[in-house]
């Protein structure tokens, strides 16, 4: 058993792919192994999350998840906690393994109750063994009264909770809850700050690293079972730090390239200044190491000189060699981006696209055909989309992007031919014919305006560093992603997360 930290890169299996796992395992091994291996790995880490509990209560279903409960409960009691377990299954109908479960865990006399115990602190814990991945198979409908009644006590409960492979209701594929197992968002507001901590069994799954599934699983935990690695290929990967990259002494600013930020639509437009995203992003290609940053803005030239970065080069847009150029394009380019982006489109030697620029993209069809015809011309290109903004190029909802982000990510990659960043929490980076990753890093303190802009700015320079093509520029990407949530965890405690503060200082990280 180990935690799962950002640290290093971890391979996701989907549902499906854990299931065909299970299957080998237990085929290869006497009945009820896996359960056995599955409580006590729960026992042991309850033990170490909660040394001090008076008491630990177990709400376990009526499937294989609820078994894995059962079985922790015998290890707890025969250790001397007090150990108090709802279960909603019944012995005649448990799976052979949980009705095993089940005896050993009434021989062992753990206390049996049909709801929470009262008095739990804070030193105390709950076990959610209720579902595990057991919740595809419901996730049509809601939970029935008893499920729901288990469920709001975990959630209300002050005491932390350990879930069992999965918190119960998340779907492990897609991070999202099934129809009824999440509190409304007014009663998340007013639910007790504590403790959340998953130990996923077998194989790690994706949905515990993005949309709903971070907040909900909190610290992971991964427990093979003593079992061998599955024998297919990841469904997913999570992302792990880039490789130091010291600079050699016999380098030049030709050597880290250039990249060429077009955006920002000036205040004389349609009086909606948006050159400060421009700005942004040139900032962070500057700060993330570009040789140089070229700033086209997209305001008649009104602006020829930053004064608080002199470093950054202003051009007029038809001054850019585009073809020996790494572009970022469409940090708050408005409706003028529209009049370049074919150029940059047809031109640019590596390109990345965000914000309005992805706008234009879903609303001209020959746009999205000049993205496509890029890829078989081998130049690099790099979307960056928000949910909203990928759900227009997908001809969707943000909802129904939001449902299942992985694969809302990988079928824009191979409509659009090209490397897809989907922002979010646990941002999905995809690209034709790859496993997705999921990036680790990051957190809500990104919410702020412009720090989009400085992602994309920073995946410029990651593109231009290494001159990137093919698995190259998929490389650039999901480093630049990772560095830039690593930079907002490490961000100083107390200390105000502007984009402005994080492109300048994203050297630090």
């Amino acid at each position: 058993m180990h935690p799962i930290t950002p640290q290093q890169p971890h391979p996701l299996f989907n549902t499906a792919a854990t299931r065909r796992t299970e299957r080998q395992a237990a085929a290869n091994l006497p009945p009820h192994t896996l359960m056995q291996r599955a409580g006590l790995a729960v026992a042991r880490l309850a033990r170490a999350l909660a040394p001090h509990a008076r008491t630990v209560w177990i709400a376990c279903g009526p499937g294989n998840n609820g078994g894995d409960g059962l079985e922790a409960a015998m290890h707890l009691q025969r250790d001397g906690w007090r150990v108090v377990v709802t279960w909603l299954g019944h012995p005649e109908h448990a799976p052979a393994d949980a009705r095993q479960s089940w005896q050993r865990a009434q021989a062992a006399g753990v206390t049996w109750a049909d709801e929470a115990p009262t008095g739990m602190t804070a030193a105390d814990l709950c076990i959610d063994a209720l579902l595990g991945i057991g919740v595809t198979s419901i996730a049509t409908r809601a939970p029935d009264n008893r499920m729901l009644a288990a469920l709001t006590a975990l959630q209300h409960s002050p005491a932390a909770v350990l879930a069992v492979d999965l918190p119960s209701g998340l779907d492990a594929d897609t991070g999202q809850f099934a129809a009824g197992f999440s509190p409304p968002p007014t009663a998340a507001a007013h639910l007790p700050q504590k403790a959340h901590h998953t130990l996923s069994l077998l194989t790690l799954k994706p949905g515990l690293f993005t949309a709903s599934g971070r907040d909900a699983a909190g610290s992971v935990w991964l427990d093979d079972l003593g079992t061998s690695p599955p024998s297919e290929s990841p469904s997913v990967w999570l992302s792990g730090p880039a490789l130091p990259a010291p600079r050699s002494h016999a380098s030049h600013k030709g050597s880290y390239g250039d990249v060429a930020v077009v955006g920002g639509e000036g205040l004389a437009a349609r009086g909606l200044g948006m050159t400060g995203a421009a700005l942004l992003a040139a900032s962070a290609a500057l700060h993330a190491g570009a040789g140089r940053v070229l700033v086209a803005l997209l305001d008649e030239g009104r602006m020829a000189l930053d004064g608080t970065q002199p470093e950054l080069m202003f051009r007029r847009f038809d001054a850019l060699a585009l073809e020996e150029l790494t572009v970022v394009c469409g940090c708050g380019g408005g409706e003028a981006v529209r009049t370049v982006l074919p150029a940059v489109l047809a031109q640019a030697a590596r390109l990345v696209l965000d914000a309005d620029a992805l706008n234009a993209l879903a609303a001209d069809a020959a746009l999205r055909s000049l993205v496509v015809n890029r890829s078989g011309r081998g130049l690099p290109t790099v979307l960056t989309p928000h949910p909203l903004e990928a759900a227009r190029l997908l001809g969707l909802s943000a909802a129904e992007v939001q449902a299942d982000r992985l694969r809302a990510a990988q079928q824009l990659a191979q409509q659009l031919r090209c490397i897809v960043v989907l922002k979010g929490s646990g941002t999905v980076i995809a690209a034709p014919g790859q496993a997705p990753a999921i990036n680790p890093t990051g957190n809500a303190r990104l919410a702020t305006a412009g720090t989009g802009d400085v992602l994309a700015g920073m995946v410029g320079a990651g593109l231009a560093g290494g001159r990137a093509t093919g698995a190259d520029a998929l490389r650039a990407a999901t480093e630049a992603v990772y560095r830039h949530g690593f930079a907002a965890d490490r961000w100083p405690a107390g200390g105000t997360l502007t984009a402005g503060a994080l492109a300048r200082h994203i050297t630090n990280y």
